[in-house]
C-alpha cells in the first residue's frame, strides 16, 4: 500500500498543477499594449512561467515574489524575491514595495496581470501607517501559536497590511487589471486567497472584536485602533479569475485511487478542524464496512494549537494522530499532505504512517502521545521514515489525507 500511496501522490499533484488552469485563463483575456506581471504566492514560479511563454513579447517586465526555496531559476524579464512564509519578513516588504512600483509603470494604455496563489498573504506586506513590520509578525505569531483559522488569520491581516483587502489596487492607477488565481482557500472566500490583494474588504470590525477575544489576543493600543478602524478599498477595477481548488485535489486523489483498484470516498473537501482530531477521525473509517480495498479522502485545511516547543506541521501531526487509531492494524494505510510541498515550518509535505508506526516509535522508547503533547511529530515520523518529501511542487490548493484499506 505504500507504494499505491505515493503513486497516488505524485499523480494528485502533478495534476493540480497550474500549468493548463493558467493557460486556459490567458486566452480568454483581451491584451493590450504592454504587459506588466505581478506574481505571488507560492504558485508563483510556476503560473510566471506559463504566463511568460504565453505572453511572448507583450510581456514588458514582471516580478514573482515567493517563498524561500520555491523558485526554479532565472525567468527573463521577471525579478524574483523570495521572502518569508508563514510570517513576513523584511523582503515581503522588500518585494511588496517592488511590486507596487512595477505596476506604477503600467498606463492607461497598458495591462496589468496579476498571478496569485496562497502564501502571499506572508510573503507581501506594507505595514499600515503607525505600524512595523515587528508589529505585524507578532500578531501573526499569537494567531499562529492559538490555533486560529486561516480565514480569522487573514481577517486580522488584511486591516494591518497597506496592500491587503483590495489596497493593492489603489496603486494599479487606470491600467486594465486582471487577476488569475490559485484558490487554497476552503469554500467560496475568494476574497480570503492572498488576504484578498484584489478583493474589498468585506470583514468587519465586530468580526476583528470576535476573533480578538476568542483567542485571547494581546494586542498594543496602536495594533488594536488600527484592527477596528480601517477603511475597507470599495474601488477596485480588477477583473478576477479563479481557478483550480482543493475540491479538485481530493478529486484527483480519488481517480487515481479508482485506477489502483481502491473504491474511493471523498469525506469532504471543507476540513478545519484540529489535526489531531481529523487524524483520528479519518482513521475510524479503517474499521467501515465500505467495500474493500477503498480509499477515504479528506481536503482543507487543519489548525495546530501549539502547546509544545517540537517541530511539525498540521498534516504530520494529523498522520501521527492517525497513527495511535491504526495500531495493530495490517490492512490500513494513511498519508497527508499539502500540495505546495511543504507543511509548516518543515522540508516535510507531510506524514504518512500505518498500523506498524505506533510499534516503531515504542520499540525505539517514543511515546507518541507525548509527542503529540510536544507538537514534535516530525522528529518522531522521521524514525521510521513516516515524512513525505516531495520540495516545493509548484501548485497550492490546500491539503488531502487518504486513507486506504485493503
Amino acid at each position: 500500500m505504500r507504494e499505491d500511496a505515493f503513486q497516488i501522490i505524485q499523480k494528485t499533484i502533478a495534476d493540480c498543477l497550474p500549468d493548463k488552469a493558467v493557460r486556459d485563463s490567458l486566452q480568454k483575456l483581451d491584451f493590450t499594449g504592454k504587459v506588466y506581471v505581478v506574481a505571488i504566492g507560492k504558485a508563483a514560479w510556476v503560473m510566471a512561467k506559463t504566463a511568460s511563454v504565453f505572453l511572448a513579447d507583450r510581456l514588458e517586465k514582471g516580478i514573482i515574489i515567493t517563498k524561500y526555496e520555491h523558485s526554479r531559476g532565472a525567468l527573463d524579464k521577471f525579478e524574483i524575491i523570495e521572502a518569508g512564509h508563514p510570517t513576513p519578513d523584511e523582503n515581503s516588504v522588500l518585494g511588496a514595495g517592488k511590486a507596487v512600483e512595477l505596476v506604477k509603470e503600467a498606463t492607461q494604455e497598458d495591462t496589468v496581470l496579476l498571478l496569485l496563489s496562497g502564501g502571499g498573504s506572508s510573503l507581501v506586506e506594507l505595514p499600515m501607517p503607525g505600524l512595523t513590520l515587528a508589529d505585524i509578525q507578532e500578531v501573526t505569531r499569537q494567531l499562529l501559536f492559538c490555533g486560529a483559522g486561516i480565514t480569522e488569520i487573514n481577517v486580522l491581516r488584511k486591516k494591518l497590511s497597506a496592500m491587503k483587502g483590495g489596497k493593492f489596487a489603489r496603486y494599479l492607477k487606470r491600467a486594465k487589471a486582471y487577476s488569475i488565481i490559485l484558490s487554497d482557500i476552503i469554500g467560496d472566500n475568494d476574497d480570503m486567497i492572498a488576504s484578498g490583494l484584489t478583493y474589498p474588504d468585506d470583514s468587519t470590525a465586530e468580526e476583528v472584536k470576535q476573533i480578538i477575544e476568542k483567542y485571547h489576543l494581546q494586542l498594543e493600543k496602536k495594533v488594536e485602533d488600527i484592527l477596528l478602524n480601517s477603511q475597507p478599498c470599495r474601488d477596485i477595477q480588477i477583473e478576477n479569475h479563479v481557478v483550480g481548488s482543493v475540491k479538485d485535489l481530493c478529486r484527483a486523489a480519488a481517480e487515481h485511487a479508482k485506477e489502483l483498484g481502491y473504491h474511493p470516498y471523498i469525506l469532504t473537501a471543507s476540513m478545519q478542524c484540529e489535526a489531531k482530531a481529523a487524524g483520528k477521525w479519518i482513521a475510524s473509517y479503517a474499521s467501515s464496512d465500505y467495500e474493500r480495498p477503498f480509499a477515504v479522502i479528506a481536503g482543507g485545511e487543519t489548525v495546530v494549537k501549539v502547546t509544545g516547543k517540537g517541530l511539525g506541521g498540521r498534516n504530520q501531526e494529523l498522520a501521527l494522530s492517525a497513527a495511535r487509531q491504526l495500531s495493530g492494524r495490517e490492512d490500513a494505510l494513511l498519508f497527508s499532505l499539502g500540495s505546495d510541498g511543504t507543511d509548516g515550518p518543515t522540508d516535510a509535505a507531510g506524514g504518512i504512517v500505518d498500523g506498524s508506526t505506533v510499534g516503531q516509535l515504542e520499540q525505539l522508547g517514543v511515546d507518541v502521545d507525548q509527542v503529540l503533547k510536544n507538537n514534535d511529530s516530525y522528529h518522531a515520523l522521521k524514525l521510521v521514515d513516516g515524512l513525505i518529501m516531495t520540495g516545493a511542487t509548484g501548485t497550492n490548493v490546500n491539503d488531502v489525507a487518504v486513507l486506504l484499506c485493503r
